[in-house]
């Protein structure tokens, strides 16, 4: 007698799983402390505190931790259905400087996604509300999962 389907997972329960699988081998974000605070379809928050190992010759943020939180938040909701994507494209605004200490969080939200590509736009704010920058990507489907489910 063969094993039964597995029963089909939410579009929620799929981006969780997909989330823990990919932190899981994220030593980038690991390394930074980032935390990826919620997660669904299409979307992503993570967070991220600015250490004095991330400020540069000003004594502010270094533009490229912003940069690599907000693509973070942009991998994990576009990553979120299971498929697995990369940036194809990406674009970032400064808009005010990130401090020392700062707890910067990331919002990711899905614009538009058909075929293989899609669009998203990060907000990246500090602990009082404050945006410090806008951050547009494209990502490219690619071949293979984080897990393997039946194809649709």
């Amino acid at each position: 007698m063969s094993e039964p389907d597995p029963p089909d997972l939410s579009p929620q329960q799929r981006a969780e799983r997909t989330r823990e699988m990919m932190f899981a081998e994220d030593t980038a974000a690991q390394h930074l402390g980032m935390q990826v605070v919620s997660i669904a379809p299409g979307q992503a928050t993570v967070t991220m505190t600015v250490g004095k190992h991330q400020t540069n010759g000003h004594g502010i943020c270094h533009g490229g931790y912003i940069f690599l939180l907000a693509d973070t938040a942009f991998a994990y909701s576009c990553n979120s259905y299971n498929q697995r994507a990369v940036a194809a494209g990406a674009s970032i605004e400064f808009l005010a400087a990130g401090q020392l200490g700062d707890e910067l969080t990331a919002v990711a939200a899905e614009q538009h996604r058909a075929g293989r590509t899609g669009i998203y736009d990060i907000r990246v704010t500090n602990q009082s509300g404050q945006l410090i920058a806008v951050f547009r990507g494209k990502s490219a489907t690619i071949k293979g999962q984080f897990f393997e489910e039946p194809q649709v």
